[in-house]
C-alpha cells in the first residue's frame, strides 16, 4: 500500500472515544488536535503516524467501516450485532462493559419461563428478535422505541424491554429487574475487510500493541 495514505478511524462520540483515546496514548498514539474542546473541525489528523480519526453517532460507526470510508472503527459490541454489517470484529478492549437484558416486572418472569406470546419493546429490535427467535424460541410482537425504555411495561405497551444494563439502579426506580441476560457488551475495534487486506501489516501491529498493553491492564488490577 502506498506509504501516504492515511489510515481512518471512526470513533464513537462520548466516553467510548475518550476511552479510546487514552488507550491509544499508551501506546504511543497521539491526536493532539482532539483534545481542543472548542475545535470545530470534524477530521483529525496524526502526520506523523500517517493516521485520520473522526467522531459520529455510534450507531453510524459500523456503517463507516464498511463503505471504506474508515478503516477501523470503535463502537459497543450492542451496535455491531445491531446494524450487522460486513465488517471483521478484531478486538475486545475491554471498556464500556454492559450486558443487554430482558427486563420488566417480577410478574413477566412467569410469561418468560412459560415461553407465553408477549411484546417486547426495545431500541435493539434486531437482537431481541434473534434472542426470543433463535435462542429461546418464544414467539414475540417486538416495538421498536428510541428512548424511555423502562416507561413501556409500566405503561402497558410490552410486558418486557430488551435494553443495556449497567448497574440496574434505573430499573430499580421504575419496579422493574433484569429477568434474563442476552449477552455481555463491551467496546470492540471492527475493521473494514478490504482494509484488512490492503493495510494488513499496519493494522495487524496495532492490533498487537494494543492487546499487549490490554494484557498488562488486566495483570495490573488482579
Amino acid at each position: 500500500m502506498e506509504e501516504n495514505r492515511y489510515l481512518t478511524f471512526a470513533l464513537g462520540k462520548g466516553r467510548l472515544a475518550k476511552k479510546t483515546l487514552a488507550l491509544f496514548e499508551r501506546i504511543g498514539i497521539t491526536c493532539e488536535e482532539m483534545k481542543d474542546k472548542d475545535t470545530r473541525k470534524l477530521i483529525f489528523v496524526n502526520e506523523e503516524e500517517k493516521m485520520r480519526f473522526f467522531l459520529s453517532k455510534g450507531p453510524d460507526v459500523p456503517t463507516y467501516v464498511e463503505y471504506g470510508a474508515a478503516d477501523i472503527g470503535i463502537v459497543g459490541e450492542d451496535t455491531i450485532l445491531e446494524e450487522n454489517r460486513k465488517i471483521f470484529e478484531v478486538l475486545d478492549l475491554g471498556f464500556g462493559k454492559c450486558r443487554m437484558c430482558v427486563c420488566g416486572p417480577n410478574e413477566a418472569g412467569e410469561l418468560l419461563q412459560k415461553r407465553e406470546w408477549i411484546r417486547v419493546a426495545s431500541k435493539y429490535p434486531r437482537i431481541a428478535k434473534d434472542y426470543f427467535y433463535n435462542k429461546k424460541h418464544q414467539t414475540v410482537e417486538i416495538i421498536k422505541l428510541n428512548g424511555s425504555i423502562e416507561l413501556a411495561p409500566m405503561v402497558g405497551l410490552s410486558e418486557v424491554i430488551v435494553d443495556i444494563v449497567e448497574t440496574g439502579s434505573t430499573l430499580r426506580e421504575n419496579g422493574l429487574q433484569v429477568l434474563e441476560e442476552v449477552c455481555p457488551l463491551s467496546a470492540r475495534m471492527v475493521v473494514n475487510p478490504v482494509s484488512m487486506k490492503m493495510e494488513h501489516e499496519r493494522i495487524t501491529r496495532l492490533i498487537a500493541l494494543l492487546k499487549e498493553e490490554l494484557s498488562k491492564e488486566t495483570i495490573e488490577t488482579r
